[in-house]
C-alpha cells in the first residue's frame, strides 16, 4: 500500500547549459512507497532531473527542492544521500578491480572512517546484504569476471548498506536479456515491499508497464503527462514522448526472392552451437532469438569471422566460402553490427566521418591513390543525409551524438560498404522509442533493396513486427522456425519459456 506523503517534491525546476533549457519550469513528485518511471526520448531532460535529485547538479534560481518533507535551498551530493538517496547510473561505477564484497561494503567502510581493513566484517557485510534481497554471488570474485546482469545486483547491493529511502535507476536493463530482467525485477520488487522508493528510468515500454506504479513523461525539458495504474497504455506513452501518434504497423512483405544469398549448413562452435542450419534469402529479414546463453551472438560472431567455426558449410550467392577472419567475411559481402557499439562498432573519440568511410576507404582514393578529404566529405555527408544523423555537422564526434544516432552511424558505416548480408546484433539496445522507429524503417528500406538481413534480439516484439521468420535458439540449437504470417507473437513467448 503506497503511502501519500512525497519522499521527493520539485517546484519550478529549470536548468540550462550554454543558453540551451535542459529543463523548464518542471513539477516533480515521487511518492514513498512507490515504484515511479520516469520516460522521454533522449535529451528530453531524464539525466539532468535525475542528477538534480542526488545533488550532482544545481537547478536555475527560483527552484524548491524539498527531501523528506524538508526544503533544501542548496543540495548537494553528501546531503542527499544522508537523506537515503542513491543512483545507480548506466556505467554502474563500480570497481573492476575490486572483488564483489569489497564493492558491496565500500559505502560502509567509508562511512566507518576506519582505516584498518576488516576483511571478516566486509565479507559478512557483502553476504547480509545481498541475502536482504535474495541474491547469492560469491563474494570473493572480482568484478570484472561477472556479466553484465550480476554488476547490476552488487551496484544494487552496495547502494543499500545504508539506510536507502529512494533508489535512482538510470537504464537499468538496456544490456539485459529477458531472464535477466526478470531477475532485476524481482529484486526490485522485493525493495519495493521493503518500503524503498523507486525512480527507474528506461526507454522500454513493455517494461514500464510490467514494473511501474506511476510513469512520469518528459518532452524537450517539460512534464508532457503523468500516467497512474489505470491509465498505463503503450499507445498512450508513445505519444506522450513523441509529440504524436505512430502508426508501427508489422512488416510483412508481400515478396521476397527465391535466391539464397546466405546458406548455412551444420554450423558447429563447441560450448556455444551445434548443428546450426538455415537460408537467407535476398530482401528477407530473417529473425534469431534466445535466452541467454542460447548461443545466437557467438553464431553471428562465426558468421563474422570473429570466431571461427569448428565444423559446418557456409554458401554466399551459392558459392561455397570460407570464412576464418572478419576481412573474409566482408570480402563475401557479410557485414556484421555488434551488440556492444560503443566498444566494438565506433571509434568514439573520432568524427562521424571517419567512422562512416572506415570500411569504405577504396571509395575516397584521389587518382594516386591517396585518400582525398574532399572525397571524404561527400562521401560522409551522402550517409548522414540517406541516415537522417542529427548533427550539426560530419566533423562533430561520434561520443557527442546521441545513442539513436551513434546506432545510425554504424549502420551508415556498413551499408555504406554495400553488402549482400547484413548482421545486425541488439541494433535498438539503449536507444529511445522514436529512434528505434527510424533505425526499424532504415533495416525496412534496405531490405527491399535485396540486403538479406539477420536481426538477433531478445526483444520478441522487435523480431516479431520486423521479420518474415524468426529461429528460435536453446541451447545453441536452432529449436523452431516461426513463420509470423501464420502464427502470433505469444508463439515464440510459448516457444522460449518451454523447458
Amino acid at each position: 500500500m503506497l503511502e501519500n506523503k512525497n519522499i521527493v517534491e520539485l517546484f519550478n525546476i529549470s536548468k540550462t547549459f550554454s543558453g540551451v533549457k535542459a529543463l523548464d519550469n518542471l513539477d516533480f513528485s515521487i511518492k514513498a512507497g512507490e515504484i515511479h518511471c520516469l520516460m522521454g526520448e533522449n535529451g528530453c531532460g531524464k539525466s539532468t532531473l535525475i542528477k538534480i535529485i542526488s545533488g550532482v547538479l544545481q537547478p536555475d534560481p527560483g527552484a524548491r527542492i524539498y527531501i523528506n518533507q524538508k526544503e533544501y535551498k542548496k543540495l548537494n551530493i553528501i546531503t542527499a544521500i544522508n537523506e537515503g538517496i542513491e543512483v545507480i547510473f548506466q556505467d554502474l561505477s563500480l570497481f573492476p578491480n575490486l572483488t564483489v564484497k569489497e564493492n558491496i561494503a565500500l559505502n560502509e567502510r567509508i562511512r566507518s572512517r576506519n582505516l584498518i581493513m576488516n576483511w571478516k566484517e566486509t565479507k559478512e557485510i557483502a553476504i547480509k546484504t545481498m541475502a536482504n534481497i535474495g541474491i547469492e554471488l560469491d563474494p570473493d570474485l572480482f568484478v570484472r569476471e561477472l556479466p553484465i546482469a550480476q554488476k547490476q545486483l552488487v551496484a544494487i547491493s552496495r547502494a543499500i548498506t545504508k539506510e536507502l529511502k529512494l533508489l535512482i535507476m538510470d537504464e537499468p536493463t538496456s544490456s539485459l536479456t529477458k531472464k535477466e530482467v526478470d531477475l532485476l525485477f524481482k529484486v526490485v520488487r522485493s525493495l519495493n515491499k521493503k518500503g524503498i522508493s523507486i525512480l527507474f528510468i528506461s526507454h522500454k515500454i513493455n517494461e514500464v508497464l510490467e514494473i511501474t506504479n506511476r510513469v512520469t513523461v518528459l518532452r524537450d525539458g517539460e512534464k508532457a503527462g503523468v500516467l497512474d495504474p489505470k491509465n498505463l497504455d503503450s499507445r498512450k506513452i508513445s505519444q506522450l514522448m513523441l509529440g504524436k501518434e505512430i502508426d508501427y504497423p508489422n512488416y510483412r512483405k508481400k515478396f521476397i526472392s527465391e535466391e539464397v544469398v546466405l546458406k548455412v549448413e551444420k554450423f558447429t562452435k563447441k560450448n556455444c552451437f551445434k548443428d546450426v542450419s538455415f537460408d537467407v534469402f535476398s530482401g528477407e529479414i530473417l529473425g534469431i532469438t534466445g535466452l541467454l546463453g542460447s548461443g545466437r551472438t557467438e553464431l553471428a560472431l562465426s558468421l563474422y569471422g570473429l570466431y571461427k567455426a569448428d565444423s559446418g558449410k557456409i554458401f554466399v550467392n551459392g558459392n561455397p566460402v570460407e570464412i576464418n577472419t572478419t576481412q573474409d567475411a566482408m570480402k563475401y559481402g557479410i557485414a556484421y553490427v555488434p551488440e556492444d557499439r560503443l566498444n566494438e562498432g565506433l571509434f568514439l573519440s573520432e568524427s562521424i566521418a571517419k567512422n562512416i568511410v572506415v570500411n569504405s576507404l577504396e571509395k575516397v582514393l584521389n587518382r594516386i591513390k591517396f585518400i582525398s578529404k574532399k572525397k571524404i566529405d561527400v562521401f560522409s555527408n551522402f550517409w548522414l543525409k540517406e541516415f537522417g544523423i542529427n548533427s550539426k555537422s560530419n566533423a562533430m564526434r561520434v561520443s557527442s551524438l546521441s545513442g539513436g544516432n551513434q546506432q545510425r552511424v554504424v549502420l551508415a558505416k556498413w551499408i555504406a560498404m554495400n553488402p549482400k548480408i547484413l548482421i545486425l546484433d541488439g541494433p535498438t539496445i539503449g536507444v529511445d522509442i522514436g529512434a528505434k522507429f527510424k533505425i526499424y524503417k532504415i533495416i525496412r528500406e534496405f531490405s527491399e533493396k535485396g540486403i538479406g538481413i539477420i536481426l538477433i534480439s531478445d526483444e520478441i516484439e522487435e523480431v516479431y513486427k520486423n521479420c518474415s521468420r524468426v529461429l528460435i535458439m536453446k541451447d545453441g540449437k536452432i529449436v523452431e522456425l516461426i513463420n509470423t504470417d501464420e502464427v502470433g507473437i505469444e508463439k515464440i513467448n510459448e516457444v522460449l519459456s518451454e523447458k
